[in-house]
């Protein structure tokens, strides 16, 4: 990312941020890897905000740059990055159709003042008024036909923009949500997990995850096909929606695990959601809707953890997951906490 960014900028300047940046770093003895030198050049170049704030708020709070943060910042912040999308073709088709219609009518206006002006030389003392007041008349009907012309094209292009905005905003709902379940996606997730992070640590308030899996899912596409399986994700994903705020963000995960983000909520609170979704979602019945056969009933396990000062979003998910899959072993259509992790468990993730 660093090497793209200073072919686009003055090298002099470049090589001034990237001196910056090494001290800074030597500062706050950050190891002089690539990866760290890249998270550094972008805060002090000040190209990502949210990176700004993130390392603000870590030096602020006396926190030191150790091997875990310095992956975390990484990964969060410079590999994921991606590079903007090119403007739609229809959208330039627009503007080259408002450019050349604007060309037509600003030669237009120009042929119209030479005709006023020649009009104008011929307002003599001695002249006939009468071919002065002619040729003024046909010049004023033609201003006005261009004008009418030129409303409606800016009306239709107005109305093709309108239709491209419509567009552009479906294409982005559809990104952001999961197809099958109409809970946000992975990309949508990340995005979201790194707004909610940087108002954690700004705010000093708790943020927290669960993480749902569904107890035996494979039996349910064997059993009875993947349209029932799809059911059931659909089942787990109305009840995780309904059973959090409209602060949180429920979101499929992938296969069929779902996740819920929970801006300020501790281990606690996100550990008692948690329970109630769990609870509502054993008690659910679920039915065949090719023969109204009552199916059997659907459970989950879920884990639960909570923000750490200046982590990845991958690390946060990988202690919910480890207590995820300790539900599961210790029989399933249970949740657990990090707090119930053995103490390697913890370590690990």
């Amino acid at each position: 990312m660093v090497g793209g960014l200073v072919d686009d900028m003055d090298v002099e300047y470049a090589a001034t941020v990237a001196d910056r940046a090494i001290r800074s770093m030597s500062l706050y003895a950050v190891p002089a890897t690539p990866h760290n030198f890249s998270v550094w050049f972008d805060y002090t170049m000040g190209s990502s905000p949210a990176l700004r704030k993130t390392i603000d708020i870590l030096i602020s709070a006396k926190r030191k740059f150790d091997s875990s943060i310095n992956s975390d910042l990484y990964e969060t912040y410079i590999s994921q990055s991606t590079a903007p999308v090119n403007l739609p073709e229809q959208l330039q088709g627009v503007i080259s159709s408002a450019k050349q219609f604007l060309t037509t009518a600003i030669a237009d206006n120009r042929s119209q003042m030479d005709a006023l002006g020649e009009a104008s030389s011929q307002c003599l003392p001695s002249a006939d008024p009468k071919p002065i007041i002619e040729k003024l008349m046909d010049e004023l009907a033609k201003a006005t036909t261009r004008a009418s012309v030129l409303e409606a094209n800016f009306l239709e292009t107005t109305q093709e923009l309108d239709q491209i905005r419509d567009s552009l905003k479906a294409a982005e709902q559809r990104s952001n949500t999961d197809a099958l379940t109409g809970l946000a996606n992975r990309h949508s997730l990340e995005e979201f997990f790194r707004t909610a992070q940087i108002s954690a640590m700004e705010k000093g308030e708790p943020l927290s995850i669960l993480m749902i899996d569904i107890d035996h899912f494979k039996k349910f596409n064997d059993s009875f096909g993947h349209q029932v399986g799809d059911q059931v994700i659909r089942l787990v994903a109305k009840v995780l929606q309904e059973g959090v705020r409209d602060v949180d963000l429920a979101a499929r995960y992938g296969g069929e695990e779902l996740i819920a983000v929970l801006p300020g909520a501790d281990l606690s609170v996100c550990t008692t959601v948690a329970e109630r979704i769990r609870r509502r979602i054993s008690e659910a019945r679920l039915t065949r809707r090719t023969t109204g056969k009552e199916i059997s009933s659907v459970t989950v396990s879920i884990g639960v953890a909570q923000f750490r000062l200046a982590e990845s979003a991958e690390a946060m998910i990988g202690r919910c997951d480890k207590a995820l899959y300790q539900a599961k072993r210790q029989g399933r259509n249970q949740t657990v906490s990090e707090n119930d992790l053995k103490e390697d468990d913890v370590a690990a993730a």
